[in-house]
């Protein structure tokens, strides 16, 4: 689904990320998780091949001319209840440090959110691990309530 939108005072466009893209998106994920180890090329290409090809998902970025400045992953997932309605997950929800406070991830999340409505989902649910309350207020103000307990568990490091 080719969606764009540009912000004309300030030349950026919003769309799906493309194969292209790889290389500034994994700039980008830097100012997400500044630990993480880099990515192996290959790896990194084959992962976003399998993200293209999945049904349902989709890396949203806003660009200013070929620089990722942010980011959102939407998947649609199919589902059995609800007559049928799939649901939606946002999920990596990432902006440049240089370009932040400026409204790219709320345009970016409003644009997984309509996305999300024209598929039919009834519901689009985002966690995050932080605490600050300025990221939870955004969340907030991007029409999200904390109303639900979100738990998680994950893999334990290879000894």
């Amino acid at each position: 689904m080719a969606h764009a939108a540009t912000d004309r005072a300030a030349d950026i466009v919003i769309r799906p990320a493309a194969a292209f893209d790889l290389p500034t998106l994994l700039a980008l994920y830097r100012h997400f998780n500044h630990d993480d180890p880099d990515m192996d090329p290959r790896l990194a290409e084959d992962r976003f091949a399998a993200i293209s090809a999945h049904p349902g998902m989709t890396i949203f970025a806003a660009f200013e001319g070929d620089l990722a400045i942010s980011s959102v992953t939407l998947v649609v997932v199919p589902n059995l209840t609800r007559r049928g309605a799939s649901y939606a997950l946002i999920e990596n929800v990432v902006t440049h440090a240089g370009y932040r406070q400026r409204g790219h991830a709320r345009a970016l999340i409003e644009t997984a959110v309509a996305t999300a409505w024209k598929k039919d989902c009834y519901k689009v649910m985002l966690l995050t691990g932080s605490k600050d309350p300025a990221t939870l207020r955004f969340y907030a103000n991007c029409g999200f309530s904390q109303d639900k307990t979100g738990f998680q568990i994950r893999r334990p490091a290879a000894a």
